[in-house]
């Protein structure tokens, strides 16, 4: 009669073929196919377990077929949180039913105004974008005293950017030939250029700049006054937060204009003079500017409105003019307003800092669920401490370097409805990569409702790579290593989730060795045995052709590999791959276990000793210490019947047969091929021997010894060699 090894390496030494020969069966290939291809079109656990089929077949390819009957069992199971240690699926002993439950989110994708690491990205670089506006002004104050033209200055759009920044003008629609009759013209001529626009923002800027007619520059081209202006000026116009550094440039600012100023109509036309004036006499955004303008004209119409103090720090006549002689404010009248701005930016100072900005837009962030929740001002939300705090757009434009002030709420509301991917849509006709980056960083569909995030890799399947990362990583460690292994690995995690959020093709992926290496390793792959080349061939590979390179490979874990990754044959993102209740990738292993399952049980109607012996060589790499054998029927009698243990071992204490396993088995030897082998061999030796198949050695013999030995005497012996 064949041994048992014999039988058995008649099928591992042959398993690629083994399994294709199974996969080929009539009524495996038809129920793989069925499966295939229904399980996306399941969206609810009564769907799935109303379907025998589906559930029937999933059910086998995790070993669970004894306990398909189970339905309610095994609908508690499906529905565990998994992310909850005290959940149903994770209380129980036997993991497969973890295992089982991990392969379909019936929970569904989160569906998110942003995901975690959307959010992050977005909050850094709003944060970096105070740093970026020191780093312009540093910019500016070194560069522009080297200029010496006109044409020089416009050339640069560092430079000019910045300029047109701090005036409030548009750096994308202000032509340089439009700009270069601005700063060329003869401030003192009424009939120049910039004095027939009859426009003071224009007027503002041509006075900061000290170029001649023909666009040369005699000596400097800026003092140091007219430096600090712009400067002054860039601050305010940038700035969607207060801070000490912006109220400081508010004051000098508005010391350097208001000299400037002839009427109320030209202080009216200056954004910045008028936001100095709401925040010195404590007017709110929802007041008129035609307070102030009417304040300043008519005493009696200030005292009525409760402005009396905005008209007597200002010298204009009720026609908004200034009297021969006068000026729109005294020094001391001056000195008086920028003490009431002063004291008053000081509390919006004191109530506000990126970091309440940040947390603020982390809060509300997390309840958006449209569009319009995302548009609503923190004035009219429940929180009343967040008032002066900007808001979610604006912070969310900045963190893109687009000017809070140079888009409308409504435009924002058009730039979120659209879709990126369509060449026709709103966004992509801006024809400003500003603006497409912004609409990536949230999740909205076309009704302007929040929905799931569009990855490379799925949320949960990154949560899965992550589970299976740590997993494989610390397996058998103990102590420091343990601990050390785990914080390297949680390092690495924290990494691939972060990077996979920003991926958008399979050759950005392909070309970061960490995130391939990471993923391989998860997979239970060695990134040393794969080359680019190879790997670049199985994500260019159609999975749903069988002669495709990745499907011809040996080993089925690059297809579920491929098959994890929402990128269609192209190697772009693609929303097709994700599946429903059941990734693709999850798809392929789910159908990949049915084929070896059936393969074992095939085997097992013939010698239950293969079958084991070819269950246990799949499941060594998983096992990670003596409860995963204890909690595991088909293992656990792999292990008593390799060691000749008698069947009273079940009736120890959990934790006395586990130091026993430990004892006969060093767990790091599992990761081992060749180690795993000759506990394969030692097996269906014992196996035949008990069962009285194939032949068993006179050296086996004396090696084990002929009789059953004690639960007593194993435990006496376990106790003798843990002391």
């Amino acid at each position: 009669m064949v041994s048992t090894y014999v039988s058995y390496l008649s099928v591992a030494r042959n398993l690629n073929a083994s399994l294709s020969s199974v996969a080929s069966q009539a009524t495996v290939s038809r129920d793989s196919a069925y499966y295939k291809e229904n399980i996306d079109k399941v969206t609810t656990v009564d769907e799935f377990m109303g379907d025998y089929k589906l559930y029937s077949y999933a059910m086998k390819a995790y070993g669970l077929d004894d306990m398909t009957y189970a339905k309610a069992f095994m609908k508690k199971v499906l529905e565990s949180d998994l992310s909850d240690s005290s959940s149903f699926a994770n209380s129980l002993s036997d993991g497969r039913y973890a295992e089982f439950a991990a392969a379909f989110k019936f929970g569904g994708e989160t569906k998110t105004a942003q995901s975690d690491v959307q959010r992050d990205n977005l909050l850094d670089a709003y944060e970096e974008s105070f740093d970026t506006e020191a780093d312009e002004t540093d910019y500016f104050e070194d560069n522009i005293s080297s200029i010496t033209s006109v044409d020089e200055f416009l050339s640069s759009s560092r430079l000019k950017n910045y300029a047109l920044t701090a005036f409030g003008l548009s750096t994308e629609y202000t032509s340089s030939s439009f700009l270069k009759q601005v700063l060329t013209s003869d401030l003192d001529d009424a009939d120049s250029f910039v004095n027939q626009l009859g426009d003071d923002v224009y007027v503002s800027l041509a006075r900061a700049f000290n170029f001649n007619e023909d666009g040369s520059t005699d000596g400097d081209l800026m003092s140091e006054d007219q430096i600090s202006l712009v400067s002054s000026a860039y601050a305010v116009a940038s700035s969607t937060i207060a801070s000490t550094e912006t109220g400081e440039a508010y004051d000098t600012y508005f010391a350097a204009e208001i000299g400037n100023i002839t009427s109320v109509d030209q202080l009216m036309s200056d954004d910045k003079l008028v936001g100095y004036l709401r925040i010195a006499y404590g007017l709110s955004d929802d007041e008129s500017d035609s307070y102030i303008s009417a304040a300043l004209k008519s005493a009696d119409i200030a005292e009525a409105i409760g402005l009396s103090d905005l008209h007597d720090a200002f010298n204009f006549d009720e026609d908004g003019a200034l009297a021969d002689g006068d000026t729109a404010q005294t020094s001391n009248q001056t000195a008086t307003t920028t003490a009431a701005f002063d004291e008053n930016y000081q509390v919006l100072v004191a109530n506000a800092s990126t970091e309440d900005a940040t947390d603020n837009y982390t809060t509300r962030i997390a309840s958006v669920t449209s569009i319009d929740d995302f548009l609503v001002s923190n004035d009219d939300d429940d929180d009343d401490d967040n008032d002066d705090l900007p808001e979610l757009w604006e912070m969310a434009l900045r963190a893109y370097d687009i000017d809070p002030d140079s888009v409308s709420r409504s435009e924002v509301r058009k730039i979120l409805e659209s879709d990126p991917a369509d060449s026709k849509s709103y966004v992509n006709s801006l024809d400003d990569d500003r603006f497409v980056a912004f609409r990536k960083a949230f999740n909205f569909d076309d009704n302007g409702d929040v929905t799931v995030p569009l990855q490379a890799m799925s949320e949960s399947v990154v949560d899965d790579y992550a589970a299976y990362y740590k997993q494989n990583k610390i397996r058998y460690l103990e102590g420091d290593e343990l601990t050390e292994a785990t914080d390297a690995a949680n390092d690495e995690i924290t990494y691939f989730r972060g990077q996979m959020a920003t991926i958008t093709t399979a050759s950005e992926f392909l070309a970061d060795d960490r995130l391939v290496s990471f993923a391989l390793e998860a997979k239970g792959l060695d990134p040393d045995d794969v080359t680019s080349d190879e790997l670049e061939k199985m994500f260019s590979s159609d999975l749903d052709d069988e002669d495709s390179y990745v499907n011809k490979l040996d080993d089925n874990r690059f297809g579920e590999l491929v098959g994890s990754f929402n990128f269609d044959q192209d190697g772009n993102i693609s929303a097709d791959p994700t599946g429903t209740v059941q990734q693709r990738g999850d798809v392929l292993e789910t159908i990949d276990s049915y084929v070896r399952l059936t393969l074992e049980d095939d085997q097992g109607d013939s010698n239950t000793g293969v079958r084991l012996a070819l269950y246990f060589a799949r499941k060594a790499p998983e096992i990670s210490n003596a409860y995963d054998i204890l909690g595991d029927s088909a293992l656990f009698e792999f292990f008593t019947t390799t060691f000749n243990l008698s069947s009273y071992v079940s009736n120890m204490d959990v934790d006395k047969q586990a130091e026993m396993v430990d004892n006969f088995i060093d767990m790091k030897d599992l990761s081992d091929p060749d180690k795993v082998d000759d506990l394969i061999q030692r097996f269906t030796a014992m196996y035949d021997m008990a069962n009285g198949t194939g032949t068993t050695s006179s050296a086996l013999s004396i090696l084990t010894g002929s009789a059953t030995i004690s639960a007593d005497t194993l435990l006496a012996v376990a106790q003798l060699k843990s002391s």
